[in-house]
This record gives C-alpha cells, structure tokens and sequence, in this order.
C-alpha cells in the first residue's frame, strides 16, 4: 500500500497537481485531471459536484483522512486545501495505487 501522505509530497515535487476546490473541478470537467484528492473537511455540496464530475469522467478519487488545514500543510501552502486534482504524478506511484479507488 502506498502512503497517500509522500506520494501527494512527491506529485507535488516532482509532477504538476491543481490545488482548491475550483481547479480541481475545472481539472475534472475538462479531463485533465488523473486523480482527485479531498480532504475530510471538504464542503459536502462541492465535494458531490466532485464525485459527479470525477465518475462522469473515469477520474479515481481519493478521501485524505486529515483536514484542509492537514492537506494545505502537506502541499507546503500557508492556506487550507480542500482537493487537489494530480494532473501528472511525476515520480509519484500515486496513480497506479490508486487506479479504480
């Protein structure tokens, strides 16, 4: 099993990710995105509009078991992040752990 907390580090790091509620779900409308990341503290209205978009499209989406709070400080942003949307993992392995989650 992949630990999601260094595979986002590394996507991050090494690949390019979209942060926020917003860009995520452009990411996902427009298919860009290959993986979609929420955090616990997601708004439930916005994280539905996620799922929808996210299954309409094929795109896995995983539930980071920390708070937006937890989420921001792991992409190393003084802010809180609800989603991330990986658009290309880099040398992260999160895209093949998390095929079809």
């Amino acid at each position: 099993m992949v630990d999601l907390e260094k595979a986002i580090r590394t996507a991050i790091r090494t690949g390019r990710v979209e942060l926020g509620l917003d860009s995520t779900l452009r990411a996902a409308l427009n298919g860009r995105a290959r993986l979609i990341v929420v955090s616990k503290m997601c708004p439930r209205d916005r994280l539905e509009d996620l799922k929808r978009y996210a299954s309409i499209s094929g795109i896995p989406l995983v539930e980071f078991e920390g708070s937006s709070a937890d989420l921001g400080r792991l992409c190393r942003k003084p802010f809180q992040v609800s989603s991330v949307a990986v658009i290309d993992p880099g040398e992260s392995n999160i895209l093949s752990a998390y095929r079809g989650a």
